[in-house]
């Protein structure tokens, strides 16, 4: 039986030795209750008095036995608070017998009992219940740990926890290969063993590549010649898909689990596949084939998605301009109106001044000149007639030559139509939609293949739409209507009332949660499982947080009322102001004398320095749990961390780097560098820095911790579906946003990249989620004010410090593990 490596080797060390204590916990554990100390005082050796005392510490800490090893200082200490002098202590005469003893007792006391046959049992039903869902050994030994100590159960050895996953996996595999012994016919399998034969091609050699190869990798670019192979491949996957859907159900695989068979065999050569044991190939290339069908579907949704706003955005812009233009010309005309109107004007009253000063006419004589004035001159009347008539001519033209926003958006719809009308027309949405006129329309589309006409249901578009859907001529706009379709649709999956089936993002969102027959009857279980017990009265819960939040809200108001936020202040209006304080200049340390003298410092120097200080390349293990080779030299990893990590390539690096093979960097990248693997390997450094003094020098109070985040913009030169215009940095190229999520002690914790047209406020949450290592008191970030200014919310236990503090966020109270998270601006 291969085995697992779950623990790295500090981990197992920590785990199988006793703990480790300052003076503080030394105290708090070494100070026994009162039946304990009784019974610590009936024994009569000094040695035993002392081993009792400090094997009751370890276990009241630990909720574990460690086999009679001991820390002289621990014996040290309680050889002192017993009044026992420590040359009388010997645990070497601490026999076996009395040992066990000693657990007994500590056992009836804490509640506990021993790692028998039926907790063994127990255990190994929890372990095959996670694997279901979890395909992680080291989650699923962290889990089981906790579970056994809620069950109030002490904790067996490394050893045997971790003998207990293997076997259950091992349980759990051929378990999987007898359900695909059982469920595949002899056609079905020759289908999957198909796909490892190489496929006709359309080059000069008739075989040239694996069928399975083409299968592997989907195109992330817009275009449409390659949305149309894609769409191509999705058939194929979908054929296998459905042809495999019976044995799918019978396997139950999670997600997760999917995801490990299926990059099994991307990350695989064919011929590494082919060798695989009949059934164990077969559970492969299936969970393969269900894993490459959801997430090609998801991939051309988000195409559709993309190709619609894209669409949106150049029509909206267009339009745009075009009223400019209009409003431009409109002015322009009207200003050349009131000019020749104002101009006439002036020309009539000049008239009429020189009639009145002429002395030489009577007053009946001027009366009736400025009447002829007025009135008998026809050039003149003709002319202001001329100009109104011409400006009426101008407004007439523009209207009838104006391109009205739906005009826009149809001339647009071919081009929209090559990229989304057959991923509408294969996609298999959810008959349970919330908006089944817009389903009717898509049912009636999808049978028509995309042939439609006037007798295409029309009822899903809005009353200004389908006044517009027909023209004047009475010609139905099939155009524009298809343009309408997939502008709903797009909408529709976005807002979630439109889902699809056969899909890991896009399903419905009761697809996601337990079954509502299955909570029901398994209520009281799962929220045991989850530590929610507490929670379980859902109104008690919910009046309980108005209530705390109320009490902030209040204690905010009053520090503001009492004068005790100085840069908070309301303008005449009713609106407030929040200013920023100064910050305070700071006499602190400096840092040159603890670094090198060096200047510059080779990349690889610091790269092995960090790892003799950490072990961080430990984390790095291979993609397979059972994987038994030798691990590459920790010279191939640093090869690899410089190649991604400077932008170099790994091809490249190996070129131009001595005794570094590129066939075996690509391999070590191929199997080793996974998201997880890396985010293991950042912790590693991260635990470690938490120990030291240096980062806490500019730390203002010991105990609070700032942490921040922010986003930068980083172009994108390759087809991405993450990769997108934004509006204010890249110019006229794409890119992507780097979210990263940093303390004051300047450890970054976690990034992400999302797209550069999304806004980063609502991933906030996602990075503060992932603080494993950290323990953050304040939160701050300018994401949430620039975005969302109107965004006050509270969530339970929050501690609202008061209005100034833009975000504050979750922290994690080391001694009970509790969360408390809340955002305010």
């Amino acid at each position: 039986m291969p085995k697992i490596k779950i623990f790295n080797t500090s981990e197992k060390n920590a785990f199988e030795s006793p703990p480790v204590f300052n003076s503080l916990e030394r105290r708090r554990f070494f100070t026994l209750p009162q039946m304990l100390n009784e019974a610590m005082g009936n024994l009569k050796s000094p040695t035993n008095k002392v081993c009792f005392t400090v094997t009751a510490g370890y276990f009241k800490a630990r909720h574990r036995f460690f086999a009679r090893q001991f820390h002289q200082t621990d014996i040290a200490y309680v050889a002192r608070q017993i009044g026992v002098q420590i040359d009388d202590v010997d645990t070497s005469v601490y026999d076996k017998a009395t040992y066990l003893r000693h657990q007994h007792i500590i056992l009836n006391y804490f509640g506990f009992t021993l790692f028998d046959t039926v907790a063994r049992a127990f255990a190994k039903h929890e372990i095959l219940i996670m694997l279901r869902v979890q395909f992680r050994p080291k989650l699923i030994l962290l889990d089981i740990i906790q579970v056994l100590t809620r069950k109030e159960i002490s904790l067996p050895s490394y050893n045997v926890l971790a003998a207990l996953i293997v076997e259950a996996i091992n349980e759990h595999q051929h378990g999987l290969n007898r359900i695909i012994e059982a469920s595949l016919n002899k056609a079905q399998q020759d289908t999957l063993d198909a796909l490892l034969e190489k496929a006709t091609g359309s080059g000069s050699d008739e075989k040239w590549r694996y069928q399975i190869t083409l299968l592997k990798k989907a195109s992330q670019s817009t275009r449409p010649s390659k949305i149309e192979a894609n769409l191509a491949d999705l058939q194929n996957l979908m054929a296998l898909y459905v042809e495999f859907k019976p044995v799918v159900n019978q396997l139950g695989l999670s997600y997760e689990c999917l995801r490990y068979y299926a990059y099994s065999v991307i990350k695989a050569q064919v011929h590494q596949v082919s060798r695989r044991a009949k059934q164990d190939r077969y559970l492969h290339l299936i969970a393969f084939i269900v894993y490459q069908t959801l997430k090609l579907q998801d991939m051309l949704i988000d195409v559709l998605l993309l190709a619609v706003q894209s669409a949106i955005n150049a029509t909206y812009n267009e339009h745009k301009e075009i009223c400019y233009q209009e409003m431009e010309s409109r002015n322009q005309s009207v200003t050349q109106l009131v000019d020749g109107l104002q101009n006439d004007f002036k020309s009539t009253l000049a008239t009429i001044k020189a009639i009145i000063a002429d002395a030489g006419l009577t007053a009946d004589q001027k009366v009736v000149a400025i009447g002829e004035t007025i009135n008998h001159p026809v050039s003149k009347k003709s002319g202001i007639e001329q100009r109104i008539n011409k400006f009426k001519d101008e407004l007439t033209t523009l209207q009838q030559q104006g391109i009205g926003y739906y005009d826009l958006l149809e001339k647009r719809s071919l081009k929209l139509q090559g990229r989304v009308a057959d991923i509408v027309r294969q996609t298999i949405f959810d008959s349970n939609c919330g908006k089944p006129l817009l389903l009717e329309a898509i049912v009636h589309y999808q049978k028509k293949s995309g042939n439609i006409d006037k007798q295409a249901p029309i009822a899903f578009l809005t009353p200004e739409q389908r006044s517009l859907i027909v023209a004047q001529d009475g010609k139905f706009r099939v155009s524009l209507y298809k343009a309408l379709l997939y502008l709903a649709v797009a909408d529709a999956i976005k807002s979630g009332v439109l889902n699809l089936i056969h899909s890991e993002k896009y399903r419905s969102l009761d697809d996601y949660m337990i079954p509502k027959p299955d909570w029901d009857a398994n209520r009281d279980e799962y929220l045991y499982r989850a530590e929610l017990t507490r929670y379980a009265d859902c109104q008690a819960t919910l009046k309980a947080l108005s209530q705390a939040v109320d009490l902030r809200y209040e204690e905010t108001n009053n520090r503001f009322t009492a004068g005790g936020n100085p840069h908070l202040t309301f303008r005449g209006d009713g609106t407030f102001h929040v200013s920023t304080p100064k910050l305070e200049e700071m006499d602190s340390l400096s840092l040159g004398s603890i670094f090198p003298e060096r200047k510059y410092i080779p990349l690889l120097e610091a790269l092995a320095t960090v790892d003799n200080a950490t072990g961080f390349l430990e984390e790095f293990e291979h993609w397979q749990m059972k994987h038994r080779q030798t691990k590459p030299a920790k010279k191939v990893f640093f090869a690899g961390i410089m190649a991604y990590g400077c932008d170099i390539g790994h091809r490249k690096l190996a070129q131009i780097s001595k005794q570094i093979n590129e066939n075996e960097l690509d391999n070590t990248l191929n199997w080793y560098f996974s998201l997880a693997n890396v985010q293991s390997a950042n912790d590693r450094i991260l635990q470690f820095m938490d120990k030291m003094e240096i980062p806490d020098i500019y730390r203002n109070q010991a105990g609070q911790l700032h942490t921040s985040s922010d986003g930068q913009k980083v172009g994108v030169s390759v087809d991405s579906l993450n990769a997108n215009y934004s509006f204010k940095y890249l110019g006229k190229d794409k890119g992507a946003s780097v979210i990263s999520f940093i303390d004051m002690r300047q450890m970054m914790w976690h990034s992400m990249v999302i797209s550069s047209a999304e806004r980063e406020a609502p991933y906030v949450i996602d990075g503060l989620m992932h603080n494993d290592v950290g323990y953050a008191r304040l939160f701050r970030s300018d994401i949430c004010l620039h975005f969302f200014p109107e965004l006050h919310v509270c969530t339970p236990h929050q501690r609202t410090r008061s209005p100034e503090a833009v975000c504050v966020q979750e922290w994690k109270n080391k001694n009970n593990g509790a969360r408390h998270s809340g955002l305010s601006t």
